[in-house]
């Protein structure tokens, strides 16, 4: 074979190797689900509590257990050792020894980010930096807060607002995202909580929509499906919270099919996390109840 010879077979195998590349990148995506399940630590939130598993245990019982390979944690199971680097450390060397990722922390009882109260509101801002700390050690892509306010509600969406605004500039220079949850109150409401959103306008602002927390209060509540629609735009995450299911299967309260194709056609391709809540089921049943649910209704639909 002369040069010129070599030259164009060369050309021809490279080209063969870039399409046969290309086309094993394109048979991965397509057996790639257009969403992977996470579970979310409250899920097994009497099991914590009541002292019947350690929550250092968290990922290698979602593995274990569930066949779950991605988890949400809560802080309220570690507020105890918030500032524990051990405990921290101790996490992280479990998670990574499961093979099991960390997706985000859940953040509770940290003041209120859109307090009346300037300083309040500085104070809830750094009570909740230590847990992007942890966040960002775990390897996690966000902590989830709560857009706690008081007022009229233009005064609560300014307040919310700022405090979110505060606290994401600092968690942004972590790599963290910080995002709410629809979690009672006006933040149950998505257009409030939507027009927070555009006020805060960051990049690492975002939502986490809950398919069940839409009790606005005073026996309010407000169209959990127009409220997930309305959050979807900002969303990095998103809660599939169940209570109970019928002898089908379906979760009684929401329409699971409905809300995952709000979800889809919003071009979410992220985590959905099982959020059970529910008591009529035990959190072991309730947990593989919501994963069943999800993964029939992710295999009828297109990624």
């Amino acid at each position: 074979m002369n040069r010129r010879d070599f030259l164009h077979q060369s050309a021809v195998w490279s080209v063969g190797v870039g399409l046969s590349a290309r086309v094993s990148l394109f048979a991965d995506d397509a057996k790639k689900p257009w969403f992977e399940i996470s579970l979310a630590q409250w899920s097994l939130h009497r099991t914590f509590f009541g002292k019947k598993a350690n929550p250092l245990d968290f990922a290698r019982i979602a593995k274990s257990e569930y066949g779950i390979h991605a988890i949400e944690y809560v802080n309220q199971f570690y507020r105890e050792k918030k500032n524990d680097d051990k405990t921290l450390a101790e996490l992280k060397k479990r998670a990574q020894g499961e093979g099991v990722r960390s997706v985000l922390i859940m953040c509770d009882g940290e003041g209120a980010l859109g307090d009346a109260d300037e300083k309040r509101r500085k104070q809830a801002v750094q009570n909740h930096v230590r847990w992007a700390e942890w966040a960002k050690e775990l390897g996690c892509h966000s902590i989830r807060v709560n857009a706690q306010s008081s007022g009229s509600y233009d005064e609560q969406l300014e307040r919310a607002a700022d405090g979110l605004r505060q606290l994401t500039e600092v968690t942004a220079g972590m790599g963290i995202n910080t995002i709410v949850e629809n979690h009672g109150g006006l933040s149950s409401n998505g257009q409030w909580l939507a027009a927070v959103m555009k006020k805060v306008n960051h990049p690492c602002c975002g939502t986490l929509p809950d398919f069940g927390n839409f009790n606005i209060g005073g026996g309010k509540t407000y169209d959990r499906y127009q409220g997930v629609k309305e959050l979807m735009p900002f969303a990095k995450g998103v809660s599939a919270k169940s209570h109970d299911f019928d002898e089908a299967g379906n979760e009684i309260h929401t329409d699971y099919r409905k809300m995952l194709q709000i979800v889809h056609q919003a071009g979410y391709r992220g985590f959905i996390g099982i959020e059970y809540e529910g008591s009529k089921l035990s959190e072991p049943e309730g947990i593989r109840a919501t994963k069943k649910l999800l993964e029939r209704i992710r295999s009828e639909m297109v990624g």
